[in-house]
């Protein structure tokens, strides 16, 4: 099959022939259908998180099954699937309290460098997070994947099976905003526009997205925000107090980088959260100052929006459904394979709010 690999950081991923196993026990071949290009994929293509390589990049997709190890029950071949990096085991201590995102269990989610699933001219090819999305087949684990409705479109449905799924979910499932809340949500791209859609639908007072596109704002006002704050208008924090009189219950901040972090604890109000989805460069430390913290500010990570996929994700098809969660304006381009290294380009370029790969 043909699949992108990346071979050295800041090198253009670069299309291979590519082996793939069959199913064991517990595994699913799927057919990629789609697969979105995410900004978390770029920071290990700059080399600003470290993985081993080569590696297939891309965790955000959705296909269909196109065969089952012995053990597999949930699907079968022709199901329609999203897949989520997310995968659980069932039985850890984090998945039978209910946060199966956290799942410890190393035999189901395997680390870095673990997975023998790829092999690139007989050498073994690194998955990525369980899933390697950038190439035409995907070899996971049956707990990797959510069955959908043949009829639901699968360009959209790849989109939840990251971005959507990770800023929906760190409003509702990790922030837990309360109608009424005020919310700030510092960055527009897709997991950003997400979290805007996703404070609408938990019916927040007050959504103020933060960007520096005046057409990414435009788009976010389209989506549920109330307010847009662009930084080059002057200090964002200053923006969003002004507005506020004082700061907001929560700040979701999904740039990551140390100042929109920074920043996001600074917009808050007396008692008010920073949730941080965007990812910051590893190792790189953020600075607050303990006095905010008497004031019972806090500040939290969300990690793939807390999901409990299975659940959440039929929840988003319904909501898109219902018409309230618009997941037509989210894709701004549809590229081949091929294409991949000029759709890293346009995201870098913030030309883009999401592309997808199609395939066949």
């Amino acid at each position: 099959m043909k699949a992108a690999v990346l071979h050295e950081v800041n090198k253009p991923l670069v299309i291979e022939d590519v082996t793939i196993n069959k199913p064991a026990a517990h595994e699913v071949l799927i057919n990629t259908a789609y697969a979105g290009l995410c900004h978390s994929d770029l920071h290990f293509m700059e080399g600003l998180y470290p993985y081993p390589l080569p590696c297939v990049l891309g965790h955000e997709a959705a296909g269909v099954v196109e065969a089952v190890g012995s053990e597999v029950g949930y699907v079968k071949k022709g199901d329609h699937v999203i897949t989520c990096l997310s995968v659980f085991c069932g039985t850890c201590e984090n998945c039978t309290s209910g946060r199966p995102v956290l799942c410890t269990n190393t035999d189901v989610k395997l680390p870095p460098g673990a997975a023998r699933r790829l092999s690139f001219k007989g050498q073994p090819l690194h998955t990525f997070v369980n899933l390697s999305a950038f190439a035409e087949q995907m070899l996971v684990h049956e707990n990797a994947v959510v069955k959908i409705g043949p009829e639901f479109p699968l360009d959209r449905a790849a989109l939840i099976g990251c971005g959507v799924m990770t800023g929906y979910g760190a409003v509702v499932n990790t922030a837990k905003v309360a109608p009424g809340e005020t919310v700030v949500v510092i960055g527009c791209g897709g997991v950003g526009m997400a979290a805007i859609n996703g404070a609408a639908i938990a019916g927040a007072g007050r959504i103020i997205a933060v960007d520096t596109n005046p057409v990414k704002l435009q788009l976010a006002a389209k989506l549920g925000a109330t307010d847009l704050v662009n930084p080059t208008d002057g200090d964002p924090v200053e923006q969003v107090k002004g507005l506020t009189k004082g700061g907001v219950h929560h700040a979701i901040e999904c740039l990551g980088t140390k100042t929109t972090a920074e920043q996001a604890f600074q917009m808050l109000a007396f008692g008010g959260t920073a949730t941080l989805v965007g990812m910051v460069p590893f190792g790189q430390k953020i600075e607050l100052h303990g006095y905010d913290f008497l004031r019972e500010r806090k500040i939290q990570g969300s990690s793939m929006g807390s999901n409990r996929f299975r659940t959440d994700m039929p929840r988003l098809i319904e909501f898109y459904k219902q018409r309230k969660l618009h997941l037509d304006d989210w894709i701004s381009d549809r590229i081949k394979l091929a294409d991949i290294n000029a759709g890293f380009a346009a995201m870098k370029a913030g030309k883009v709010v999401r592309s997808v790969i199609q395939f066949n």
